[in-house]
């Protein structure tokens, strides 16, 4: 096949016919005549086993693929073949990094696969968990710094950012905490009801929502809502070269923007939790006056003989724990945007996920330990 009229400057692969063994390579083999000639080898290679590339004019990367593809599949070292001097190092680079790279029908097993995606994500969890530590490691030494010097805080920011993450989300979580407690007790009552003891549902509110559900709620809450917020604003902050100019301007970007959210989210989650206890308190009360027959009076005897101080603190220990978790992943996600849309979507999304699953799993371990110790 001849890209030209002129047989002298064509561009093909052809049987040498005089000797039918030898492949004659000829013209220039760039990028714009990669398809025809690896039809042509497909179609000629099996044919001859020797190889003429002394009238190849014009050589780059990708003919020098399909020449050493060639070489390979005739079994002829290049050397042999009469190859321009011109275009010996291009080849030889070409060839080496061919090497390199598994043929496709050498492709690896699947159980091979697996492991190396095992591997991958181990050391990507192990990458990640170095980031987290040294952001943490990061923040501590700012916050110890502003407590030494506290006209380094930036309190305008933080009273604000305790409006954005607190006051408004208030509305939201009172109504999903006192539904849920609502759940809870009519949930309880069908349980309960087959044995006569539908008074219990009480102690099973107050407990659940004491200890649990009360800062599981606002933890959730905040996870979705909040560290996506924080996510958001510090990646196109970053997008816009805004972290930039704070620097340019001698500021120090965790001072002015992970600070004020994190001092805010661990002020105002013990209160949401103290919010959606109350809701959740109130979501039972309701159910079990005006469905299950319990008097106002009952309830609350009842509530008074059930709560301790202990419960209490139980979910309250959990709250500035939460918090911290959920702005610093989300501030850190954040930082980490690399300054495009799309960049932003995807760490947000992460700051989501990841919040919520840090802060199930933590509340997993700490009602095991909790209930170790006999709290």
């Amino acid at each position: 096949m001849s890209t030209t009229d002129d047989p002298k400057s064509a561009t093909d692969l052809r049987v040498d016919p005089e000797h039918k063994e030898r492949l004659l390579a000829r013209g220039e083999w760039t990028l714009a005549n990669v398809q025809s000639l690896s039809a042509e080898i497909k179609a000629l290679a099996q044919q001859a086993s020797q190889l003429d590339a002394s009238e190849i004019s014009r050589l780059d990367a990708s003919g020098a693929m399909l020449l050493d593809k060639l070489c390979v599949q005739t079994g002829q070292d290049i050397s042999d073949a009469g190859l321009a001097e011109q275009w010996h190092t291009l080849f030889k680079t070409v060839a080496a990094i061919s090497e390199q790279q598994l043929p496709e029908d050498e492709a690896p097993p699947a159980w091979s696969r697996l492991l190396a995606g095992i591997g991958r994500r181990t050391v990507g969890f192990w990458q990640q968990s170095l980031l987290n530590i040294n952001f943490l490691g990061m923040i501590v030494h700012r916050l110890g710094r502003s407590v030494l010097k506290p006209g380094r805080l930036r309190l305008t920011a933080t009273v604000w950012h305790m409006q954005q993450t607190g006051l408004n989300a208030a509305p939201l979580l009172i109504l999903l905490a006192s539904l849920t407690g609502a759940v809870v007790a009519y949930l309880g009552a069908t349980v309960l009801k087959d044995f006569g003891a539908e008074v219990f549902i009480i102690d099973l509110v107050t407990f659940a929502f004491l200890r649990e559900f009360g800062v599981l709620l606002a933890a959730i809450l905040l996870a979705g809502r909040t560290a996506s917020a924080f996510c958001a604003q510090i990646g196109m902050m970053k997008t816009r070269e805004e972290l930039d100019a704070i620097r340019i301007l001698g500021l120090d970007e965790i001072e002015v923007l992970v600070l004020p959210r994190l001092i805010a989210l661990m002020i105002v989650l013990p209160l949401l939790t103290f919010i959606a206890t109350i809701a959740g308190l109130f979501g039972g009360l309701l159910v079990a006056v005006l469905s299950l027959d319990i008097n106002l009076a009952t309830f609350i005897e009842r509530m008074e003989q059930s709560v301790t101080l202990q419960h209490y603190l139980v979910g309250m220990f959990k709250a500035p724990v939460f918090a911290a978790v959920i702005a610093l992943v989300g501030c850190l996600e954040g930082m980490r945007v690399s300054g495009s849309a799309q960049s932003v979507g995807e760490h947000t999304t992460s700051a989501v996920v990841r919040s919520l699953t840090l802060v199930i799993v933590l509340d997993g371990l700490a009602a095991i330990y909790f209930m170790e110790i006999g709290w």
